[in-house]
């Protein structure tokens, strides 16, 4: 106690060190707002009611659908988003297509070719007549003090304020980072974490999807396999609502009130010249893509095939009492997807990148395995190989006995290299000119704490980064909640549940797709030992439980690979261990010490839990 009594003091030394550097007396702050507001542009580029909003095909497919919605009987329509590319040319051109607002939430924004893309299209619309609002996590977004200060006097349509900023400011550095972990931890690890873009009220867009390169399979060396869900009906006004909750709460602060922001503006008195330049030199993807989301008829070929008339549809999204309220009723999201869960007749698929439950979602599974004929509940998730978060799949691998044995999952982690994958290799920019591979990812690459790991192989390196679950065949839900610790009480998520076979069909088919013998391995219990079986499995049980000193060192399960040849079976047929070689712990991982690296944080890690 007292070393952490000590170390909280430390921390709290240091923060009070950063934040008088930081400190900022209210006439400067006063001052520069007052800059801000002076060098924001009133101009308007057009002059027509509609703000020229390009001719969306795809907006009136929606418009007719929802003309037919009356409330005994709502219709929707629903659009699953699959592919990077088409996920940003959606956005894209739905702010093209606005005429009156845009609002934007985002959890990561990062400044890079699709940041820029998407930043340069809203700054159009503000200047072609339409209200922006941009809403930001702070840890995440656009974390450039000289960009927000740009932002902050650009345009009168145009607003930026930061969600949560712990520091009161738009950059948050290493030491800052570190400190407001042990003085502060809860309130600097309630994140934003909920997506949406909303035009004009009418259509909405939502799911796993922050805004940044790997998320459009832009990236050279690691791309997530994401979804997303376009969104027209009845539900789009709850999308509304949730959205004005956060936009009015005194955390989500305007950027220019952030201290090294206001700073930004008192020096230089005006905008540092940072924003996007229309007229710059773009690389080939970004003008093929804006000169795409332009032609409306386009958008609609490509994206109208994707796109189902459904009927009831319901939006839960968790409010920033979340944060202040120590009530369940705040957590509106994790309240409604347990009560979903706990629904299942038959069958559950779900897909999350991090397989770490949180205490309520597990004792919804036992609820399920409890009853005389429980549901199949399959899971798609991330291998070792595959995430982006190591020490997340170190905690999921030490429960795997638990999963498999007591829950009843039946579990594929997705391979980094898949056969079959929806992920264009030729957008990420790691083709050459000659169509030649480049070795952006694999055993050259170096290991980290946090991040990928390096792999045997070089490649595109792809991730699971999608959060959707079917259940019956009935109900489609997809979002941003990934059913861990974190998602139910320390981030906003939010998720959209889709009352329709079709729509649950179509993701259906999308998830099965990953979890192909070419797309995952299966995990499944270990060969029995020749002798003691019994004592090692108790043993391993009974490691599995403690806190901390889980130092069995004979995990209850492993990753196997279907023999070319085989049909697939799963592990509990009898030809199981004849149709499936085992490929290891950690398959296509090269990093010799990772097993002993990995039980060292199922060892230790167990008190990372509530935060992971």
């Amino acid at each position: 106690m007292n070393i952490w009594r000590r170390g909280a003091g430390l921390a709290l030394l240091v923060l009070s060190v950063l934040s008088g550097c930081a400190h900022l007396t209210p006439a400067e702050r006063r001052t520069a707002v007052e800059i801000a507001e002076r060098h924001r542009s009133h101009a308007i580029d057009c002059d027509r009611e509609d703000a020229c909003a390009v001719d969306s095909p795809l907006r009136q497919r929606a418009a007719a659908v929802v003309a037919t919605s009356t409330e005994d009987m709502p219709r929707h329509l629903a659009l699953l988003l699959d592919r990077g590319p088409d996920a940003l040319l959606a956005r894209v051109h739905l702010i093209r297509s606005a005429k009156r607002s845009i609002a934007l939430q985002s959890f990561i924004f990062e400044y890079d070719d699709s940041g820029a893309l998407v930043l340069g299209e809203l700054l159009a619309a503000a200047r072609r007549g339409v209200r922006v609002r941009l809403l930001l996590d702070q840890l995440y977004g656009l974390p450039s003090p000289s960009l927000q200060a740009a932002l902050a006097s650009a345009h009168r349509n145009f607003e930026l304020r930061l969600y949560n900023p712990t520091l009161g400011e738009a950059r948050t550095r290493p030491l800052e980072f570190a400190a407001g972990i042990v003085c502060c931890f809860r309130r600097f690890n309630q994140r934003m974490h909920s997506k949406l873009l909303l035009v004009d009220d009418e259509i909405g867009l939502t799911g796993g999807r922050n805004i940044q390169d790997r998320y459009f399979d832009w990236n050279p060396g690691f791309n997530y396999r994401d979804r997303d869900v376009l969104l027209a009906g009845p539900a789009v006004a709850a999308m509304a609502r949730n959205f004005e909750t956060f936009w009015r709460h005194p955390r989500a602060v305007p950027a220019e009130g952030l201290a090294d922001v206001a700073r930004r503006l008192l020096a230089q008195d005006g905008p540092p010249p940072v924003l996007p330049d229309p007229d710059r030199e773009r690389p080939p993807r970004v003008r093929e893509l804006h000169a795409l989301a332009g032609n409306g008829a386009e958008v609609d070929r490509l994206l109208a095939p994707m796109a189902l008339a459904v009927g009831p549809v319901s939006f839960y999204g968790d409010s920033p009492d979340k944060h202040e309220l120590d009530e369940p009723q705040a957590e509106r999201a994790s309240r409604a997807l347990r009560r979903l869960l706990a629904g299942t007749e038959r069958e559950l698929l779900v897909q999350t990148p991090y397989l770490v439950l949180s205490r309520s979602a597990r004792r919804v599974f036992r609820e399920l395995q409890k009853r005389e004929a429980p549901p199949t509940v399959w899971i798609s998730t991330n291998s070792l190989a595959s995430t982006d978060a190591f020490p997340v799949y170190a905690m999921s691998h030490k429960f795997k006995r638990l999963y498999l044995r007591e829950l009843g999952f039946r579990i594929r982690e997705y391979k980094p290299y898949p056969k079959d994958t929806p992920i264009n290799v030729a957008a990420t920019g790691a083709l050459g000119p000659d169509l030649v591979r480049l070795p952006m990812f694999g055993s050259a690459s170096a290991g980290s704490a946090s991040g990928p790991v390096p792999l045997r192989r070089a490649g595109v390196r792809v991730g699971l980064h999608a959060k959707s679950l079917v259940i019956d065949r009935r109900i489609g839900i997809v979002g941003s909640h990934n059913l861990d610790p974190r998602s139910d009480h320390l981030n906003t998520e939010s998720l959209v549940v889709v009352y329709d076979a079709g729509f649950a069909e179509a993701l259906e088919a999308a998830i099965r797709h990953d979890m192909q013998p070419e797309n995952a391995w299966t995990i499944a219990p270990k060969a029995k030992p020749p002798i003691l079986s019994g004592l090692n499995y108790s043993l391993g049980k009974l490691s599995e439980k403690l806190p901390v000193f889980d130092l069995w060192p004979f995990p209850y399960a492993s990753s196997f690979e279907l023999v070319e040849g085989c049909m697939p079976v799963e592990p509990e047929h009898a030809k199981f261990r004849e149709c499936y070689r085992h490929v290891g712990d950690f398959p296509e991982v090269d990093l010799p010490s990772k097993a002993i690296y990995t039980r060292i944080l199922t060892a230790f890690g167990a008190g990372l839990l509530p935060i992971l």
